[in-house]
């Protein structure tokens, strides 16, 4: 190859090897992009994936995530409206929304965490201060829906200590909690904060016992109520038991009797065409059934000579054997 050529071509891949990386750039999928030349931004925001190009040397590229972001900060220590100390631990999900004005105004992850630390914390703080702690532990009214107020009169439990009803619940809690820190949250910053969840809370150990000692009273109280449930449906299921076993035993009786019935009848009619063909014999028979059934080896009879039991008795020869 000449010379000519080869030394202005080895000069263009040498400057091609310098200038490119600083000329190409790459925008990943989850990511955008701010170019800043000479410190000031420079167009709109780029947030479509892809190989982008820019002034080598001159511009740099800020890249931020465009996926959805957690913010967790560490448990603050709050006072409850009842006088309750607790340890409430929340976290957040959030997103940059504008990645123009995320980098005027914060320029950092790092810093927007900062912010949101101040802006959340406030908010948790102000509202769970307004709210007694069993809005904030709890999120429905099930226990009292239990009607256990009632199981307390029937028991004659009037001591125990009467269940709170529960107007807004930890849920809506950390909903007010959301809507207050949006309210706050700057628009310059760039920021969309998308929810806030109450991820634990912790007594202090002069909250502990008292708590504990509610929540086993109330389970206590509920385990009182199934049992009291139940024992009426056993009891229900027992009556029904009964009556349907007296149901049958009197159909049972019923028919049985009606069986007898019709049996007497039909040996009252055979012991009729009996007595129509031979009235003796029958007479006979009858006589023998009611000896015996009258009498027995130590038996006396006093009987006079008209009597039908003797005449059958002098027939058969055993008054005059004895």
């Amino acid at each position: 190859m000449n010379a000519k050529i080869l030394i202005p071509l080895i000069i263009i891949v040498v400057i091609a090897i310098v200038i490119g990386p600083s000329m190409l750039y790459i925008v990943r999928e989850g990511e955008q992009a701010v170019i800043t030349e000479f410190g000031r931004p420079i167009g709109e925001p780029i947030d479509s994936a892809g190989l982008k190009i820019k002034t080598p040397f001159i511009q740099k590229v800020h890249r931020f995530e465009k996926r959805i972001l957690e913010w967790d900060a560490s448990p603050n220590q709050i006072t409850t409206k009842d006088k309750r100390f607790i340890w409430l631990d929340t976290s957040a999900r959030w997103r940059i929304k504008d990645a123009l004005k995320f980098y005027q105004a914060l320029g950092t992850e790092t810093d927007a965490q900062s912010r949101l630390d101040d802006i959340i914390d406030s908010a948790a703080r102000d509202l769970v201060t307004g709210q007694l702690l069993v809005e904030v532990v709890r999120d429905s009214n099930r226990i009292i829906d239990l009607n256990l107020e009632g199981l307390e009169a029937e028991e004659g439990g009037g001591s125990a200590e009467p269940l709170e009803r529960i107007n807004v619940g930890r849920g809506q809690v950390a909903q007010m909690i959301l809507e207050k820190a949006q309210q706050s949250l700057p628009e310059k910053f760039g920021i969309e904060l998308i929810d806030v969840r109450i991820k634990r809370i912790n007594y202090v150990k002069e909250v502990q016992q008292k708590v504990f000692a509610r929540m086993i009273s109330e389970r206590q109280r509920i385990a009182a109520k199934y049992r009291s449930e139940g024992e009426g449906e056993a009891a229900d299921i027992k009556g029904q038991k009964q009556k349907e076993l007296e149901r049958i035993q009197s159909e049972a009786y019923k028919q049985a009797e009606q069986i007898r019935g019709n049996a007497d009848a039909e040996a009252i009619k055979i012991y009729a065409q009996a007595h129509g063909r031979d009235s003796e014999f029958y007479a006979f028979l009858q006589t023998l059934q009611t000896y015996r059934a009258t009498t027995t080896e130590n038996t006396k009879l006093i009987l006079s000579t008209d009597s039908d039991l003797y005449r059958y008795l002098k027939k058969s020869g055993i008054l005059n054997r004895r």
